[in-house]
């Protein structure tokens, strides 16, 4: 049997992520006509549908029953593929150290301090990959993954860096118009509040023992980086990760209002699989990350 070209599974596997022909073809830098000539080719190849093919005018492509099913392996064969790639430069040719870490945490902690590590190894590759929602487990595809949760992290080897906690800020400007000296203050005052953690605010006023905060305004926002400069330009009052954001309140863009800090449960850790332990650049990145956090966790205390 003669396998698929994998320019043909790969173009099927981008039109198929994008639902667009057109989409595909503009990350491929190709026309439209020949991602359709692909595809087409490839079902010939394969003798099955994988795209109904809708009305004119119609632009999001759907998956056949089978082309769903074709979708799932392909993505695991490529995904595998990368992975051995990687390996073989890994172990033939430079280092590579793939990171997935959360957005806030590599703006506020990480890429700041990088240029030090890159300095010391200039050796080693880093790939570093954040998504929107935080991460909750270490995905296949990364050497190492910072994680913010509870856990339990099962089969992992794991590294806590610090506990999530989350404390009450807002810009200067925004407390000069709205002087807030007590916690009844915030009532009638507009709030932000992350996507992911509507409930933060009532865990906030519970753990205090008062009344639930009355904002004449909610303003929720999908990202912890766009609530902290939501905060920043004066929009309300926000709960932001009260580590996270020490250079902000060191740097005079946030102020606290209260010492009063909602603690959580979470922490944030570093996690690999066991197998990778014995990886020299591993090692030293993460006790890298290590000590970076301490130095800051002692600036803080100090």
């Amino acid at each position: 049997m003669r396998l698929p070209s994998l320019k043909f599974l790969k173009t099927f596997q981008i039109a198929a992520k994008l639902q667009s022909f057109k989409a595909a073809a503009e990350e491929l830098f190709v026309t439209p006509s020949a991602v359709s000539h692909q595809i087409k080719a490839l079902e010939a190849q394969l003798g099955v549908i994988l795209f109904e093919r809708g009305a004119r005018g119609v632009r999001t492509l759907t998956l056949t029953d089978a082309g769903a099913h074709y979708l799932e392996h392909i993505n695991d064969i490529f995904s595998k593929l990368e992975s051995v790639t990687e390996q073989l430069q890994i172990r033939y040719g430079r280092t590579i150290i793939r990171l997935n870490v959360p957005p806030f945490f590599a703006n506020e902690m990480l890429l700041p301090r990088l240029a030090s590590f890159s300095q010391a190894r200039e050796e080693t590759d880093i790939r570093i990959e954040t998504t929107f929602s935080a991460p909750k487990t270490h995905p296949p595809e990364a050497d190492l993954s910072i994680v913010v949760g509870a856990g339990p992290w099962e089969g992992l080897t794991v590294h806590e860096l610090f506990a999530q906690s989350f404390i009450a800020a807002c810009s200067p400007a925004f407390l000069l118009d709205n002087p807030i000296d007590r916690y009844a203050d915030l009532n009638g005052k507009t709030l932000l509040v992350h996507e992911e953690r509507r409930e933060a605010w009532e865990r906030w006023a519970l753990g205090l023992g008062i009344e639930p905060i009355k904002p004449n305004r909610l303003v929720r926002l999908d990202t912890m980086s766009a609530v902290v400069i939501a905060a920043e330009q004066g929009v309300g009052v926000a709960l932001v990760p009260s580590r996270l954001s020490a250079d902000r309140f060191a740097a005079g863009g946030l102020v606290k209002l209260f010492d009063a800090e909602l603690s959580t449960n979470e922490s944030y850790v570093i996690l690999q699989r066991p197998e990778d332990q014995e990886r020299e650049d591993l090692q030293e990145f993460t006790q890298w990350i290590l000590n970076e956090c301490r130095v800051e966790n002692a600036r803080m205390i100090a």
